[in-house]
């Protein structure tokens, strides 16, 4: 505004007295606030905006220096000019000596003395055209939401709660099945809800409902990277009800470690690794989850307190065991009417009723996946005095959870135990047992006993065999009718215990 009352001024001023000029230039500064000398100077000096004289300096590589470099650039496959500058002393001499390059004394020195910064110059538009930059383009939800790691958190207080979806496709992940909404924080309460169908205004609606039921108010979410979470609906929803929305990044498991370990903890060893779809094994988990949230916030649990690592092995420290109940009422942002209510629920639960609601609906669930009629439901109370006698001798079967099974694991576990658990068939020319024979022993293992008896029974026979031939060259003997005669006279010289008995007899 300024600028434009000297132009407009700057005209009259020029061609006014001097007295005017004085009345003039009081009344610029009066309106502009300038000093008497920057207005005197901004009057006297042109409206036209000085143009910046630029220097030309003469360019000291020509097109005949900058070829050889783009020759040479390709030549060492397109490095970058740092190491071709390391590379051009080599490079250069070895094209020269092999005549495969040949250049000019003057180019040479230029080649040879240009910097780094001035090669990567020179090579620009080079590398512009060989590289198609792929323009990546960011949806407008995840630029929306903030990205947070798992060293942003720095021990949360009550109502920052994680989220993530536990997939229950089975072996095969294709088609429409049943997906576990799930949420947990720093103290270890854990809340799941099931999903018909992975969308994201079922997302919503299912944690409207999980948020009702919170003994805490939720003011912050931190969600999988995935599309069911960062959109539109969950930010307004978020905004309406003044819960702070982060998301983690993808690929990186550890930055939700707290869900990342409840999904396995809880939600695997409630459901397995079985395949469940539609609205009957929704209902039927609806039921599950009732009964195991009461079961799991209400047990006593680890929680890590440090972690120290030496080289390669980790050594951690935890807390005493607590409940995530217990850990919520040591809270101090927890209002008291809510502790109250916690406590009394705590007191009123019965862990063996739970148990058994939890079996029977792990029953039902597993009958639904075999393709099974499901037991029909009725009024009765359980039979809890039956299930508390079974209790003692359950741990004979093994495994009792119904959901749990070994071939709905996924596909590389069950490959892996098929192969450790599988012999392959022995070939025909194996079908009977080979004859056993005799380790041979090293020279670094110790020698094995000698065998006396037959180092003795060698040794006659060697006496024999002597003795037989003098007996032949002496003038008065007579040959043997046989050569079992012969071996019989000198039977006598052999001990009692080391005589062998013949194959003839």
């Amino acid at each position: 505004m300024r600028l434009e009352l000297a132009n407009a001024v700057r005209d009259r001023y020029a061609t006014a007295a001097n007295k005017d000029k004085s009345r003039i230039l009081e009344e610029f500064i009066a309106a502009t606030g300038y000093h008497e000398k920057s207005a005197i100077r901004l009057l006297n000096s042109s409206s036209k905006p000085k143009r910046r004289q630029s220097r030309q300096r003469p360019s000291i590589y020509d097109e005949a220096a900058r070829g050889a470099l783009i020759e040479l650039w390709e030549a060492s496959d397109r490095v970058c000019g740092k190491r071709l500058k390391a590379l051009l002393p080599i490079l250069l001499p070895a094209l020269e000596r092999n005549g495969h390059l040949k250049l000019d004394e003057e180019i040479r020195h230029k080649v040879l003395s240009m910097r780094a910064a001035t090669i990567d110059r020179l090579l620009q538009k080079p590398r512009r055209t060989g590289r198609t930059k792929k323009l990546r383009v960011v949806p407008e939800p995840r630029r929306r939401i903030k990205m947070r790691t798992f060293a942003d958190w720095n021990e949360p207080v009550p109502g920052s709660m994680e989220m993530d979806l536990v997939a229950h496709c089975g072996e095969v992940n294709r088609g429409s099945y049943v997906h576990s909404l799930v949420l947990t924080i720093a103290s270890g309460w854990t809340e799941a809800a099931p999903i018909v169908v992975r969308e994201g205004t079922l997302v919503v609606e299912t944690l409207e409902r999980i948020r009702l039921g919170l003994p805490f108010a939720l003011t912050a979410l931190d969600v999988c990277y995935g599309t069911e979470f960062v959109n539109n609906k969950l930010i307004e929803y978020s905004l309406g009800h003044g819960i702070e929305l982060t998301r983690s990044r993808p690929y990186r498991k550890n930055d939700q470690a707290w869900i990342e370990q409840k999904n396995g903890a809880v939600i695997r060893k409630l459901l397995g690794y079985r395949r469940f779809e539609g609205l009957a094994a929704a209902r039927a988990i609806t039921r599950l989850y009732g009964a195991s949230r009461l079961f799991v916030n209400f047990q006593h649990s680890f929680k890590l307190a440090a972690k120290r690592r030496d080289g390669a092995k980790v050594a951690k420290r935890y807390h005493p065991p607590q409940t995530p109940c217990d850990r919520l009422l040591q809270a101090e942002s927890i209002p008291m009417a809510a502790k109250t209510k916690l406590t009394e629920i705590a007191t009123g639960l019965d862990p063996l009723k739970l148990l058994e609601e939890m079996r029977a609906v792990q029953a039902h669930l597993a009958a639904l996946t075999n393709g099974e009629i499901p037991p029909p439901a009725t009024s009765e109370p359980p039979n809890l005095a039956a299930f508390v006698a079974s209790l003692s001798s359950a741990w004979h079967a093994g495994e009792i959870r119904p959901t749990f099974s070994i071939e709905a694991k996924p596909l590389y576990l069950r490959s892996l135990q098929k192969v450790l658990r599988v012999r392959p068939p022995r070939p025909s020319w194996q079908s009977h047992p080979r004859p056993h024979r005799p380790r041979r022993h090293r020279r670094s293992q110790s020698r094995p006993t000698p065998n006396l008896a037959k180092a003795a029974s060698r040794r006659f026979a060697w006496r024999g065999r002597s003795r037989a031939a003098d007996w032949r060259n002496s003038p008065t003997s007579t040959p043997c009718s046989s050569s079992k005669s012969c071996a019989s006279s000198f039977q006598a010289d052999l001990p009692a215990s080391n005589t062998k008995r013949s194959p003839d007899g």
